[in-house]
């Protein structure tokens, strides 16, 4: 799943798409790459971001939904985003995923994911972009985490949901220390038992600077998050979330293969 941020605050590609056209190219290019999904998203969910307002979101993402299907009408597109209007409106424009950090708690979130039928990814998140790194505190991070997805996934299965619609998501980086996104990584295959697929994203996070220094700006970050996704798959996370296609996919093509040998 390649990402494209509509956004000027994003933590790693803030500002670079902001433009309609821009954005349009960055996803056909991610495409090229070899995604199989593109995650386009209008608001910054990057610790301490400002929420914007429904009107500006839908302005930046539907024209490039609209823009990207006109080029590549078979291109799978899920929404970035925690508000239900917008997420109604992307799926009009041709989105085939809702994918929400905040797990359909919004109001009317559950209704909304029940009506529109398409596939909905339900994050783990503590507090809210704005405040959840401000000191983040589990008992047992795992079980915890686990523990809310079910929940999540059971309010989403009352409101009419089907199960084969629902994608759970344990949330690196959103309100986790270091420590709780490395027991969460070690963990992913109790995650994947769960009996529903797995979105995993950690691709240019800043867990990667805290293990290695020299890794302060985002774009510095490639080689742990090629770790991570790797990570994943040998897990069995059904969709891996990163901002560098090519290599990620050719990390997993590797990797692939090697395991496939060893058969």
């Amino acid at each position: 799943m390649g990402v494209v941020n509509v956004t000027p605050d994003s933590f790693s590609d803030g500002g670079r798409f902001l433009d309609a056209g821009a954005a349009r190219d960055h996803a056909l290019a991610l495409l090229d790459a070899g995604a199989d999904w593109l995650d386009v998203g209008g608001e910054s969910t990057r610790p301490g971001a400002e929420p914007v307002s429904e009107a500006d979101e839908l302005d930046r993402v539907i024209p490039v939904i609209e823009a990207v299907l006109a080029a590549r009408p078979d291109a799978r597109i899920s929404i970035d985003t925690m508000k239900p209007g917008v997420a109604r409106a992307a799926v009009r424009a041709g989105a085939a995923m809702w994918n929400d950090v905040n797990a359909l708690r919004a109001e009317g979130a559950v209704e909304a994911a029940a009506d529109l039928g398409c596939l909905v990814a339900l994050m783990h998140m503590q507090g809210e972009p704005r405040t959840m790194q401000a000191n983040p505190a589990y008992e047992d991070v795992t079980s915890e985490v686990a523990r809310f997805l079910g929940q999540r996934a059971g309010a989403a299965l009352a409101a009419g949901v089907e199960r084969e619609r629902i994608v759970l998501d344990p949330g690196i980086g959103f309100g986790k220390t270091l420590q709780h996104n490395l027991a969460l990584m070690a963990a992913l295959e109790h995650f994947t038992s769960l009996d529903f697929p797995i979105l995993f994203g950690a691709s240019r996070k800043r867990f990667i600077a805290a293990l290695d220094d020299s890794a302060a700006e985002a774009t510095d970050r490639l080689g742990g998050s090629l770790a991570a996704a790797l990570q994943a798959a040998r897990a069995g996370c059904a969709l891996i979330r990163v901002h560098d296609v090519r290599e990620s996919v050719q990390a997993l093509k590797v990797q692939a293969a090697i395991h496939s040998a060893a058969r």
